[in-house]
């Protein structure tokens, strides 16, 4: 069990590494009116934009869509590691592929879940 948890350590501190990484960014400004709308930008007003009820749940569905989807490769990582350590243990096999199979079923249900926003909130026109 120890083994176990250094390992999921060891992956959460790569993965937290990575995550803190600063990444360069080269922007150009585009200057002009004119040319922001050849390069596929258009001109913001200084007070920004405007966002419906319906935007804000778009967006914060997909927040949430794209946190439960990391959790869940998380954790059929932590089932295949469970797995490849069980060692022939019939009861952690069985919590292993439990663990797999309940992530799946969670990512099923939160595709699905997200489906069913987006369609409803087409039906409303937002």
């Amino acid at each position: 069990m120890m083994k176990i948890r250094q390992v999921i350590i060891a992956l959460a501190l790569v993965l937290m590494g990575g995550a803190i990484t600063p990444s360069l960014v080269y922007a150009e400004g585009c200057g002009t009116a004119e040319s922001c709308a050849r390069s596929g930008v258009d001109q913001v007003s200084s007070s920004g934009t405007s966002m419906t009820v319906g935007g804000i749940i778009k967006i914060i569905v997909d927040i949430l869509l794209f946190i439960l989807g990391a959790v869940c490769v998380v954790m059929i990582v932590i089932g295949g590691i469970k797995y490849a350590t069980s060692q022939g243990d019939q009861t952690a096999v069985s919590s292993a592929k439990n663990t797999i199979l309940y992530a799946v079923v969670g990512l099923v249900v939160a595709i699905a879940a997200y489906a069913i926003v987006n369609f409803v909130l087409a039906q409303f026109g937002v």
